[in-house]
């Protein structure tokens, strides 16, 4: 396994990130981890996609804290079928996510042991979580990944900043996620910079700027619309 070494923060909604110190970056928004994500992944990106489908198979960069997975658990526990794939270079040491505080509270409570299943579930395989919910972590850099064409409905992209990792936000990277994608999926990401909107559109995109979260004045909605 890669390894890099962040240490635990508290955000301001009370929820954890992590903030890594080789980088110089936190996981998640300060303003709010689980306030972040929510908004982000699920509200614009989730619940856009369920509208017109009852099976959603979904695509995360970044796993990281697996916070999005969690959230995506909770939001369709009861109502939907989910495939979730994560590419995740650098998965995080099992005792920092046993320390992480996602599951006292939130409505989270009764989700300690999905939480905790998967990370302790193997790599590169399907994994049943619940019934309805299959993970598969991948370990790999997202330069080198070759995700199935036409697989997904959805995209959180969630990886670490233009600032730090500039190589993943690039018209390349963008173009074999949209080949990636079914029809009218869509990809979320919180990072709404020129240069990310303008990589997008080149890979076909067709690119919204949406209101974000609590200290962050847009995020990007891109989606792939046969034309």
């Amino acid at each position: 396994m890669n390894e890099m070494h962040p240490v635990i923060t508290v955000t301001d909604d009370g929820s954890h990130s992590l903030f890594n110190p080789e980088l110089n970056e936190c996981y998640h928004s300060k303003f709010g981890a689980i306030t972040e994500s929510e908004h982000i992944f699920i509200k614009c990106g989730l619940l856009k996609v369920s509208e017109t489908r009852s099976q959603i198979n979904i695509l995360e960069i970044g796993f990281g804290t697996g916070l999005n997975a969690l959230l995506t658990l909770r939001a369709t526990m009861h109502s939907k079928k989910i495939h979730f794939t994560a590419v995740e270079l650098y998965p995080i040491d099992k005792q920092i996510v046993k320390s992480l505080n996602y599951c006292d509270s939130w409505d989270l409570e009764s989700y300690t042991d999905y939480f905790l299943t998967m990370h302790q579930s193997a790599w590169e395989m399907d994994f049943k979580v619940t019934d309805n919910f299959t993970l598969n972590k991948i370990e790999i850099d997202l330069c080198n990944y070759q995700p199935p064409v036409n697989s997904f409905d959805l995209i959180y992209f969630d990886a670490f900043s233009p600032n730090v990792q500039p190589e993943l936000w690039t018209t390349a990277i963008f173009q074999k996620l949209y080949n990636s994608l079914n029809e009218n999926g869509i990809l979320v990401t919180y990072c709404a910079k020129g240069i990310v909107k303008q990589a997008l559109r080149d890979a076909g995109f067709i690119v919204k700027r949406l209101t974000g979260p609590p200290g962050k004045r847009h995020i990007i909605s891109a989606e792939k619309v046969k034309m």
